[in-house]
């Protein structure tokens, strides 16, 4: 079917995480019909990951952070729901459980692997950070949990949302001191990073440690993950040290997606290569974004792996496939700037802001904790929740 502006085109949007979500909703709303916005999910429900820190702690439950993409369809975006298997893209399409679906352009918003099976023992171990699933276990398995060691760890690097060990560690300790039994536990976080988020810069990364350890939690830098014995409970690190642990949650190892890898998009870094500021890949018509991209900053560490960031992607790569089909608005960049809230329990939360693009090294701002940051974090939960689905 034609338009005014040339044949009708199909947008196929791999991934309805929040960068997939956020595109194809963008896309629906300024693209005019018949031009046709398919996005492709295997999972029923969309997870707003912030919040599910705060269902780890029994602040909410999966209802609460969860929607069904059904609602998707009221927007008048077609919902595929079903498993990429592959991906094409000299020919920008995917199969989908066993069916070719092609566009005129695609973008990949598949997020990153989760591999927790790559360090030997991790998954029977622990509890999983970055799974609805995971987070569940960790909050029935902490309920009942009122003396010993409990550990929070990072397996590997890099990984997304790089607040999030951090945060979950505060909210524990926090929940703890609640409970009256804080003087029981002995809370350790072990991560194979130089400090907390050294992205930020040496300033920004040392006022977050003082943070943590002022809690008396007891944070342990350059700690590569080895494996994990479940049955004597006890943490083996890549230099020949040991740990002891009660209780263990842990962020998996990341990894790009498997399609991604087999079709060769994968860059030198192991990640989806794009132009930092379109986003585009080698591909003509072909886009990634969020969590499966990699990304150099100019002091040569990796653009973090962030909800906000992927969400600015979107809106940029959005905006740019439209003005290609109708010709309306102007060509955008992503400027690599964003921000987010960290979490740090008693209803408090602090602010990062950065300008990551910046040279010779990010710009990256803290705001400390307070009771009105905390509250922006609720408000922004229900923006995304009950705005968007």
């Amino acid at each position: 079917m034609a338009t005014a502006h040339g044949p009708a085109r199909t947008i196929l949007v791999l991934g309805g995480g929040i960068g997939g979500t956020a595109c194809a909703t963008r896309l629906r709303r300024k693209l005019p019909k018949p031009h046709r916005v398919v996005l492709v999910e295997r999972d029923e429900r969309y997870v707003y990951s912030p919040s599910t820190l705060w269902l780890m702690v029994g602040d909410r439950t999966r209802a609460q952070v969860t929607r069904p993409r059904t609602a998707l369809a009221r927007k008048g975006i077609e919902w595929v729901r079903g498993t990429v298997t592959a991906i094409d893209p000299a020919t920008r399409s995917a199969t989908v459980d066993g069916e070719r679906i092609a566009g005129d352009a695609m973008v990949i918003a598949l997020g990153a692997e989760l591999a927790p099976e790559s360090v030997p023992g991790l998954e029977a171990a622990g509890h999983d950070l970055y799974t609805l699933e995971g987070m569940e276990r960790l909050r029935d398995a902490f309920a009942s949990f009122r003396s010993g060691r409990l550990a929070v760890v990072v397996a590997d690097v890099p990984f997304k949302c790089p607040a999030a060990p951090n945060e979950a560690a505060l909210l524990l300790e926090a929940e703890l001191r609640r409970r009256g039994v804080r003087g029981a536990c002995e809370i350790a976080l072990h991560t194979p990073e130089p400090g907390p988020m050294p992205v930020a810069g040496p300033a920004v990364s040392g006022a977050l440690r003082e943070m943590i350890e002022a809690r008396g939690i007891r944070y342990q830098p350059g700690r590569k993950l080895a494996s994990v014995d479940a049955a004597t409970r006890r943490l083996s690190f890549a230099d020949g040290s040991t740990e002891a642990y009660d209780l263990l949650a842990y962020v998996p190892p990341h990894r790009a997606p498997a399609v991604a890898r087999a079709a060769g998009l994968a860059s030198g870094s192991g990640w989806i290569g794009v132009d930092r500021h379109t986003l585009a890949t080698s591909h003509p018509g072909v886009y990634a974004i969020g969590d499966a991209t990699g990304i150099a900053l100019a002091n040569g560490r990796p653009l973090p792996k962030a909800g906000v960031l992927a969400h600015a992607q979107a809106d940029v790569v959005a905006d740019n496939i439209v003005h290609g089909i109708t010709g309306k608005g102007t060509p955008r960049s992503f400027a690599g700037k964003g921000a987010c809230f960290i979490e740090t329990g008693e209803g408090k939360a602090g602010f990062g802001a950065g300008e990551f693009y910046a040279e010779p090294s990010p710009i990256v701002r803290l705001r400390p904790p307070g009771r009105l940051l905390h509250l922006g974090k609720i408000l922004y939960e229900k923006y995304w929740l009950g705005g968007w689905f």
